[in-house]
């Protein structure tokens, strides 16, 4: 039985195969779904598609919290997204954040791109922006293995030229429908679990979160709350891309962790 989502795709990939020359040279997977969004112009999501789930997301990681946060996840059979940065509170490649997000990983979660060094992206040109991507992207390669399809903005900050810029990067950008607001410096743990008891009351269809795994109060409170809250609304939790039905799959590309030296490698590309 075909799914909505599932018809949807076969949809795009059929209109795109009418649209494309007769004779393509043999692309792998990974090439030809990154023509698929360049040809479709990519997207910019903001609430989950499958009914009765919950996508939990974190930004600004690997921290201190991040084991303790797979540990309590674990306690509801939960799945969830982290947005990592490359150098922002932390660097990405100390030893001790290259173990957080192995565990994390290993675990099922999904592990997504919040870009290098936590800036505007409307402040970069389309070259700057590209190497914020591209070092996260590298990074995530060497020590895990597997290239992102989702990336996130800081502060959720982003326009037509950053979405252009991400669909030549081959990933969807991807936002949030619900904030816990636990990173503006003001709301406490208490004022975001009421904000969690909220939404869990209204029971909309799905709930796409923001939350921030180097808060200790969400961590330590929020989460534990919203956990248990959600799950006595029956939902389910579950990584962003499996919130949007599979239709885009979570990595790019799967591989072996690869070699590393001491800085993430640039890269270019002018072909915007």
């Amino acid at each position: 039985m075909f799914t909505t989502s599932r018809i949807l795709a076969a949809s795009l990939l059929a209109a795109l195969a009418s649209a494309l020359p007769t004779t393509l040279p043999k692309l792998t997977k990974d090439q030809a779904l990154k023509v698929i969004r360049q040809e479709t112009g990519g997207s910019v999501i903001s609430a989950c598609t499958v009914p009765n789930t919950v996508a939990i997301t974190f930004d600004d990681g690997p921290y201190l919290y991040t084991n303790e946060i797979v540990e309590t996840l674990a306690q509801f059979n939960a799945k969830a997204t982290f947005f990592v940065n490359g150098n922002n509170f932390e660097c990405i490649y100390s030893p001790e954040n290259e173990m957080r997000l192995k565990n994390a990983y290993a675990a099922g979660h999904q592990l997504a791109s919040h870009t290098w060094s936590h800036l505007d992206w409307v402040t970069l040109s389309d070259l700057e922006l590209l190497n914020e991507m591209t070092r996260t992207d590298d990074a995530l390669t060497k020590i895990v293995g597997v290239k992102p399809a989702f990336v996130r903005p800081p502060f959720g900050s982003y326009n037509e030229d950053s979405v252009r810029v991400a669909n030549a990067n081959g990933q969807t950008i991807a936002i949030w429908d619900f904030d816990s607001l636990d990173s503006d410096g003001v709301t406490t743990p208490d004022e975001s679990v009421a904000l969690y008891q909220n939404v869990a009351t209204e029971k909309p269809v799905s709930i796409l979160t923001l939350n921030h795994e180097t808060s200790e109060g969400t961590a330590r409170q929020v989460l534990p709350f919203a956990l248990n809250v959600l799950s006595t609304q029956g939902y389910q939790f579950v990584t962003v891309a499996e919130c949007l039905g599979g239709v885009v799959p979570p990595y790019q590309s799967v591989a072996e962790p690869q070699v590393r030296d001491c800085f993430s490698s640039t890269s270019a590309f002018t072909d915007f």
